[in-house]
Parts: C-alpha cells; structure tokens; sequence
C-alpha cells in the first residue's frame, strides 16, 4: 500500500471492536452488501488517486436509505468514523479509507427516481451516473448541464460532494449552480431535507455549504437536479496556435469580447500528441496548444458569435482553425479532450492530475513558471484545463517504482498549488481537497478561517466521525507545515484538533 505524507493517521480497528462491528452490521445488511475479507477490501483502498492506498476496516453498501440511517446511527453509538464513498473516481484523495473506519459504498442507489419534464428537473439516488441523467432526459429534450469528464463514470453523490464542474461549466456553472435539493442523513441518523424545488427557501443556504463539502457534513441518499432544454444548435471551433502564451490570450480575447462560451478548452503539445493518439481525433499533432470553443443557442445567435470567435482567433495569431462540418466531428473534437486523462496514461507508470484555478490573465506567466519547475524537477508536465474560467489539470508525468519519484512529484505539486494562490487564484476548482491538498489549505487560508471551517464541521459532526483527517488541516498540521500564521505562536482552541 502507498502512503505519503498526505494520508491520515489512523491505526487498525482492534480485532475484538472490527468482529462486534461486523456482528451489528450483519443485522442491518445482508450478507452480500457487507465486505469484511481482504480481498474484497481492496478494490476500496482508493479512490481515482490511486498513489494514496489504505484498506477498510468494514465496506458496508446499503441498499435503503433505512440502512443509511441505521448505519450512521450504529458507527455514532461506537464512535466509528465513517467514509462515504460513491463511483470512486474522485482525484483528491476524498474517498481514502482508514483502518479504523467503515467505508459506506452508494453504488446501489443508482436509481433515476423521477423526471419532471414539465419543471425540468430530475430527483436521482446518489450513485446514478452524472452521464445517465442527461440519457434519461434525452427523451424529453432535456438535458443535466455538468459534465465533468469522467462522466460516463462519475456519480452524482460525488459530484455534489465534490461541487463537480465540467467543459461546460462556464457557461453553465458548477454542480451547486444546477441542483435543487438534496436529502441527507446526518451523523446521528436523521434524514433531513436541505434545499427546495421552489424559487428560495427561507433561512440559511445550506444547499450551498453541502456543495463541496467532501463528506465531512452528511451522507447523501437523493439529489433533485435542473434539467435544460437541449440547445437548437452548438458549433464548435477548434483553433491551433505556435505559442501557449498566445492561445491563452487569445483565450482571455474570447471573454473579453463578452461572448460566453458553453465550453472554451485548451491543451498543450504533450496533451494534444496523447489525446490524438488515444482518440484518433484529428487534432494539428505540430500546435504547441490549441482550444476548442463551443458555442450554443439559436442559429442565428450561435453564426454571429461563431464570426466574433473566428475574427478573434485570426488577429491572435492562430496557425490554423476549423469548425466542425457537424455533430459527428463536433463529437469527435470533444472525444479527444475528454479522453485527456487515460490518454496521457498511456504515456506514464504513473501521473498525478493537480487542480488549480488563476484568473485568465495570469495564465500565460503561469504556464511558463510552471515549465520552469517542470525543468527544475525533472519531471514531464501535460497541460489540460477549462481555459474559460482559469481551471487548471496540469499532469504530472512520473513512476511511483523509482525511489523518492512520488515524493519528488508531490512537491512540485504544491508548488504549483502555491503558484496558483501566489496569482490571486485557488488551490482546486472541482477535484477538492481531499488529503491531496490539505497541506496547502494551510498557504490558501489562515488561522482564523480555519478556525470556521472546523466550526461548521463541529456544528454538524461534533466528535468528527464523517471523512476525518480530509479536506481541513488542523492547526497544528498547519504549523507543522510552516505556511500558516498562527495567532501569538499559540494553537487556538485546541480542542478543534482532534478532527
């Protein structure tokens, strides 16, 4: 098993405490939805960073939100932790179990409950594939807007708890922007409603603080989601250039102009050379980057953007561009970014997939500093990212069997975390925090904001038994780490610490 820095400490369940847990939880499932032998562990260690492994104590996967509740109210009674755990494919770290804790499988509540296509939305169960809610809706002309790229995989559970974004997530938002309501049960049980199918609700907006909250708040048994109507028309344009810098300006131009694309993507020559040769796309294999920009809306809205775009694109400095005769190579464009990932898999033992945000127009002094630092540490950088609203995937290229690689590799990841902060930008855009990123919330906040983080964590879980050791670092963590400033050289409120 690999285990960094990065990975919370936790010793293994006594025997004695793992065989009365397994006990109690066999009058709550059946025998087929509780995994206790090591073999069956062990397609749980990870999740989609799969440098970072620990085996479960127990996997439990219910099959009613009445053994959720059951579940949750037994591992409360026993002062179990509990680490929610939907597709597995997420890339922070969120779903690493602890030895000590129950791993709470939600694949079997993949069930599409409702589509109301006269209000256009949808109510899913929590382990519904994000893809399959925009198949299902297919038939009413509807669609679910994000669309991360693992999609075809990715649950929505996760997507909520992630707060997932996607290609086209600038012109339609993040997951929090396109969901309704979520039911939740809570660290003691209790089912509770959170959010609502009308315009507002009264009092706080907890819909939000549930998006990207990582499974640190409650564990979540159903989404209401916002379905849209499936746009007359979409182009989309791919433009190839000499130059990185110059397509990310040109990129900024596209902003600037006040056209908003449904999706504006850019990869570097490494990226592009993986993809093409993944995805057989078509793609100019001699651009040092290219972009796809796609636009959508009425036909006579999308030709005079698409005109905008091409002038832009043309005074950037573009070596060559070109529109996609139709939906066919419109799909085959996308095809080639969205196999980024597995494809630069084919490239490397192993890679480490960084999620960085910076405003657009530091992207060029960005891509460049990173560059440096790829030179500086030896170690190969493929560029993939949502160009549009300054969301980095920098890949980092690397082999987990050569001594000091991983650690070698971590470190030039939190050095381009802390480039992204040092720019006004953010350490992730949608992967999370998980345990990848919990040393560099320590550069991202201070002291008196992690202060309320653990506060809202103690409101809903007061002895921190929901995904502990992820998302928020203790101050003591961050003193270690030496990036925070800590008030009179004290650790306030000490009692935060245990979480």
């Amino acid at each position: 098993m690999s285990v960094s820095a990065h990975t919370p400490d936790a010793t293994e369940m006594p025997a004695a405490a793992r065989n009365h847990l397994i006990s109690a939880l066999r009058d709550i499932v059946s025998a087929e939805c509780l995994l206790t032998a090591q073999d069956e562990l062990a397609p749980y260690e990870s999740d989609g960073l799969a440098v970072y492994r620990q085996r479960p104590a127990v996997v439990v996967l219910p099959e009613t939100i009445e053994q959720v509740q059951a579940v949750m109210r037994l591992c409360h009674a026993e002062s179990v932790p509990v680490i929610a755990r939907g597709a597995g494919t997420g890339l922070s770290g969120g779903a690493l179990p602890r030895p000590d804790a129950v791993t709470l499988g939600l694949g079997k509540f993949n069930r599409i409950i409702e589509i109301d296509a006269q209000h256009g939305t949808a109510r899913v169960q929590p382990g519904v594939r994000n893809l399959a809610i925009s198949e299902a809706a297919a038939d009413f002309d509807l669609y679910y807007a994000p669309d991360p790229s693992s999609q075809i995989a990715c649950s929505i559970g996760g997507n909520v708890a992630e707060n997932a974004g996607g290609v086209h997530c600038l012109k339609y938002g993040l997951t929090v922007h396109n969901v309704l309501q979520v039911e939740v049960v809570t660290v003691e049980g209790e089912r509770i409603t959170i959010g609502s199918t009308a315009p507002d609700t009264p009092g706080a907006d907890l819909l939000a603080l549930m998006h990207g909250s990582e499974g640190l708040l409650g564990v979540i048994v159903e989404v209401t989601v916002k379905l849209l109507p499936v746009p007359p028309v979409a182009k989309v344009l791919l433009a190839a250039f000499d130059d990185v810098e110059r397509a990310g300006d040109c990129v900024a131009d596209i902003i600037a102009a006040g056209i908003v694309p449904a999706g504006l993507e850019m990869m570097d020559n490494a990226a592009i050379l993986a993809s093409d040769d993944f995805a057989q796309c078509g793609y100019p294999r001699d651009a040092a980057a290219l972009f796809l920009c796609e636009l959508d809306g009425s036909a006579t809205e999308v030709d005079e953007q698409m005109q905008q775009v091409i002038a832009l694109v043309e005074r950037g400095g573009a070596t060559q561009w070109r529109v996609a005769k139709d939906d066919a190579e419109r799909a085959v464009f996308w095809k080639g970014r969205k196999s980024a990932f597995p494809a630069v898999g084919r490239i490397s033992p192993d890679y480490y997939c960084m999620d960085g945000t910076i405003p657009r127009r530091h992207l060029g002094t960005v891509l460049q500093r990173m560059d440096a630092l790829s030179k500086e540490y030896g170690l190969a950088i493929a560029n993939v990212f949502h160009a549009g609203d300054g969301n980095l995937h920098p890949l980092i290229l690397f082999d987990a069997s050569k001594d000091g690689e991983l650690e070698r590799t971590e470190e030039l990841g939190g050095k381009i975390l802390s480039l992204c902060v040092e720019v006004g930008g953010t350490i992730t855009g949608e992967h999370g925090v998980g345990v990848e990123k919990i040393n560099q919330m320590c550069v991202q906040f201070n002291s008196d904001e992690i202060e309320q983080f653990h506060a809202v964590k103690a409101a809903f879980d007061p002895n921190g038994l929901l995904n502990p050791g992820k998302a928020i670092p203790t101050l003591q963590r961050c003193a270690e780490f030496g990036a925070l400033h800590v008030h009179h050289g004290e650790l306030p409120h000490p009692e935060l610490e245990r979480f």
